[in-house]
């Protein structure tokens, strides 16, 4: 006799990464559902934004990169890469094709000065801030 551990939410532990495709494709409301949809974080720090994209796969050269009216768009392409004509097993979870991420920035962000780098499948792209100006207080003279 054979002992099983039950685990009554194994079913859902199997579709849980298309659950997910499927909620984060459709929580962007600037991509059509369906694209691949790379995760970004955005962070402030001290005279910087820093916006880091997981975008494993991917060539520098695939990668788009623009900023536009506190806009900014990346914009690339994973190719796939060739499978073997063998009538075996295959399983593929890594999505292929065209990707696209559009991210407000603040009012203070400089877009003259973006730089990007691009490291073992992290796009990071850094953003400075620029110098906020003071409020001005204006008397009006009363006659």
């Amino acid at each position: 006799m054979s002992l099983m551990r039950h685990q009554p939410w194994s079913f859902a532990d199997r579709w849980q990464p298309d659950f997910e495709h499927l909620f984060r494709a459709r929580s962007v409301a600037s991509e059509p559902a369906g694209t691949w949809v790379p995760s970004v974080d955005v962070q402030e720090e001290g005279d910087r934004y820093v916006v880091r994209a997981d975008v494993p796969g991917v060539e520098a050269k695939d990668i788009d990169i623009s900023a536009e009216d506190g806009l900014l768009t990346i914009r690339g392409v994973r190719t796939t890469k060739e499978r073997s004509n063998s009538d075996g097993f295959e399983h593929v979870e890594c999505f292929t094709g065209t990707f696209l991420r559009r991210i407000t920035l603040p009012a203070f962000a400089q877009l003259d000065s973006i730089k990007a780098h691009y490291t073992n499948g992290v796009l990071e792209i850094e953003i400075p801030k620029q110098a906020r100006a003071e409020a001005k207080r204006i008397t009006i003279p009363v006659n």
